[in-house]
């Protein structure tokens, strides 16, 4: 059987009028991101793999595709995420010491999908700031996260708050005493992200540090939460009180400045790896993962040379996007050479007044099925009317 006319699995294409509903909400979101003092940067699809994959960990690996560059011999990598290509532009293309605000909007190629039936090819939005190492920065982009969920019209979204640093510290003391092997990290967070407290507490022992990181998956609720976890976590080491000091103010903050449903997660662990420091994420209950996503990740631009404290999100607009409505198309009809001259103005004015009008290339064309109004001839003037009049 012939397959040339039949697309990969996974990969999917935005036909009439979706597509153009994607395009839209695209300029609505670049609109509001550029409103709040974010510049635009478009990033190649295409980078020398070593680039792409700069401080992420092994599923940003396996959802790169990769080839061969037949100019230079060296692998290339189809963008998965645009945070890596933020960095790089932040680190060698932008120089500044100062606070850098970059945004964007394309499409990413998944070697497989995230989830079953989901499309290997997202339409990812972003912002993300670079050269501010406080709160407020983390706080300015889960605002402008909220404010895209608003111009998608993603009403009462709830807002998920974590905390990579809770975790890396218990683990790092883990691995310290012995309580946890190296061989085991992995399965301790895949553990986590699940979370298993059963599984957590048979890869590791019965002390204390064992304890506290299995109870982490029950800490998740309203903002009131964070009171149980100090007293579940009291006995953790020091950067697990700060992680939960950051978490705390973060939370006010948000909770302040917005009208969102606000949950804590203290078991958050989302993103590609790179990720160090808070982590949120926006979902609805009619939409069964997450909308939005981001965090902190300070110092990936390292390896760039440039180590630079930084945070932002990004969403893929595709999954915002369906409940388009064929646009209301103005039909003109075919006509002769003596009237054709008046019913092309007809058809400039209404172009020129933001109508969409489809002009027939020959008598035998009827109007379209998202014709809602045809141009006729009334009295020597052309006009519009309801189609089928």
């Amino acid at each position: 059987m012939k397959t040339h006319w039949r697309l990969p699995r996974g990969v999917d294409e935005l036909l009439p009028p979706a597509a153009w509903e994607l395009e839209l909400l695209r300029r609505k979101v670049l609109d509001v991101y550029v409103s709040w003092g974010f510049e635009y940067v478009e990033p190649p699809v295409i980078e020398y793999l070593e680039s792409l994959l700069v401080g992420s960990g092994e599923d940003l690996d396996l959802q790169t595709l990769k080839v061969v560059d037949q100019v230079s011999g060296k692998q290339l990598g189809v963008r998965a995420d645009m945070t890596s290509q933020a960095v790089r532009i932040d680190a060698h293309s932008l120089i500044t010491d100062d606070v850098q605000r970059l945004c964007y909007a394309g499409p990413v190629v998944f070697a497989n999908p995230q989830i079953a039936q989901s499309s290997r090819v997202p339409f990812k939005a972003g912002a993300e700031i670079f050269g501010a190492d406080s709160i407020e920065a983390d706080a300015e982009v889960i605002g402008l996260m909220l404010e895209t969920m608003g111009v998608a019209g993603v009403v009462e979204p709830v807002l998920l708050l974590g905390h990579m640093g809770i975790y890396h510290a218990l683990v790092e003391a883990l691995l310290a005493s012995g309580a946890l092997g190296e061989a085991d990290e992995g399965d301790l967070f895949k553990c986590v992200q699940r979370k298993s407290q059963a599984d957590i507490a048979q890869l590791l022992d019965d002390s204390d540090l064992a304890q506290m990181t299995a109870c982490l998956p029950s800490l998740m609720g309203d903002a009131s939460v964070l009171a149980e976890a100090r007293t579940l976590l009291a006995a953790a080491p020091a950067p697990v009180q700060s992680a939960l000091d950051e978490l705390e103010n973060l939370a006010a903050l948000v909770i302040e400045h917005n009208s969102c449903v606000v949950r804590v997660d203290v078991a958050e662990l989302s993103g590609y790896g790179y990720h160090n420091g808070p982590v949120f994420a926006v979902y609805h209950p009619e939409h069964g993962s997450a909308l939005a996503q981001g965090g902190r990740y300070d110092g990936v631009g390292e390896v760039f040379g440039r180590q630079r404290p930084a945070t932002g999100f990004d969403v893929n607009l595709k999954s915002l996007i369906g409940n388009a409505q064929a646009a209301d198309v103005v039909f003109a009809p075919y006509v002769g050479q003596k009237t054709r001259a008046e019913l092309q103005q007809a058809v400039r004015a209404l172009r020129a007044q933001g109508e969409a009008v489809r002009c027939a290339l020959s008598a035998q064309e009827s109007p379209p099925g998202n014709c809602r109004r045809q141009l006729v001839q009334v009295d020597g003037r052309w006009q519009t009317v309801p189609c089928g009049e």
